[in-house]
């Protein structure tokens, strides 16, 4: 059986993904758990028969709709596709993603311009948190084109900038799921925050490693990934998250000084380490800089007061801003940039095979 569904590709940060409305998806009466993978192309390690780009940043969606909530534009739904099985995670948010959503909510006449500049006001479904989407929308239409860069992204392209609120405890319900900044896992000192994304931050050294490697160098350290993903899962059982084995959350950062910016991080999502940075992670990270007692803070333990962070990972630096209240995280702030790449009719077959599964 082939299905047609209205949809949109877009790079949204460092990842990209593909944009559906809920009444596009809707209209297919497909379970999302059957029609994303087909979309994408999983499971298959290329992804060939799929939109994905076999890549865990380029296996994503978007799904967006009128949100009836007050003060709030759309509703944000965010997909992670496991590229070697047909799986979908729920848990996560991408915060890269989250950059496409204020352009392609204007283009589907979901929010109206108001000038120059447009607002579009977010409710991260996955995780509860709020953010403000500020795009360039000259002459009544959103720009893509510009100047600014993002690393791990070529060239340039119009700035958008992304406010966070509301984001800490959105898997967990806790700040520190543990209800310590610190804990000991096998040894080793972690901190577990949930803060844009659930996570589990190391020091890079305790684990043998310098933390300025690529990804690639990282990747192929059989041992080290294993060492990892036994932490991680330790780390979920810990922070009430049960068995995560096979679960994309919680992440893992590997810090380390860094000579160019406030800290380095190794960033894993969470079987492989991200090429740049994950937004969502990077709030993570500058919250845990904000905050006394976590490892973060064992490596830089005079953040700028100003709650002004630059995070180097392996393409550059991302730069996050922290503000707090009474102590806590209230509020993030990072700039980014998307770009439409197509707009059009994505198609999806959905075989027997397939549909025997599901049933």
């Amino acid at each position: 059986m082939m299905l047609c569904v209205p949809a949109m590709l877009m790079r949204g940060g460092t990842s990209k993904g593909l944009y559906l409305t809920r009444d596009a998806v809707d209209a297919t009466k497909v379970p999302l758990e059957l029609l994303l993978p087909a979309l994408l192309g999983s499971p298959d390690p290329r992804q060939i028969d799929g939109i994905g780009g076999a890549q865990t940043t380029t296996s994503k969606v978007a799904i967006i709709e009128p949100s009836a909530a007050p003060g709030t534009d759309v509703d944000y739904l965010f997909a992670q596709v496991d590229i070697a099985t047909d799986t979908v995670d729920w848990t996560p948010t991408c915060g890269n993603l989250l950059t496409g959503v204020g352009p392609f909510a204007i283009e589907r006449g979901m929010v109206p311009v108001t000038g120059d500049v447009t607002e579009v006001r977010v409710h991260l479904v996955n995780t509860g948190a709020d953010v403000i989407l500020t795009v360039q929308t000259p002459g009544g239409v959103v720009r893509y084109d510009g100047q600014t860069a993002v690393d791990g992204v070529p060239g340039g392209a119009a700035p958008v900038g992304v406010t966070f609120t509301g984001f800490t405890g959105g898997t967990t319900g806790s700040l520190f799921p543990t209800g310590s900044p610190r804990d000991v896992i096998d040894g080793l000192e972690v901190s577990c925050v949930d803060a844009g994304v659930a996570a589990v931050l190391m020091r890079a050294a305790d684990l043998g490693v310098a933390g300025l490697e690529s990804p690639a160098e990282l990747d192929s350290d059989q041992a080290l990934l294993e060492r990892i993903e036994f932490l991680r899962c330790q780390a979920g059982k810990l922070m009430g998250m049960g068995d995560v084995a096979g679960r994309v959350v919680p992440k893992v950062m590997l810090l380390s000084p860094s000579e160019h910016a406030t800290i380095r991080s190794r960033y894993f999502v969470p079987t492989s380490c991200h090429p740049a940075h994950a937004v969502s992670g990077a709030v993570c990270l500058g919250s845990a800089l904000a905050l006394p007692g976590t490892v973060a803070r064992d490596i830089v333990p005079h953040p700028p007061q100003s709650g002004d962070y630059t995070l180097e990972h392996p393409s550059g630096v991302i730069r996050i801003g922290i503000a707090s209240d009474g102590g806590r995280p209230a509020r993030a702030s990072v700039v980014r940039t998307a770009r439409k790449i197509f707009d059009g009719v994505a198609f999806a077959e959905l075989t027997p095979a397939r549909l025997a599964a599901a049933s």
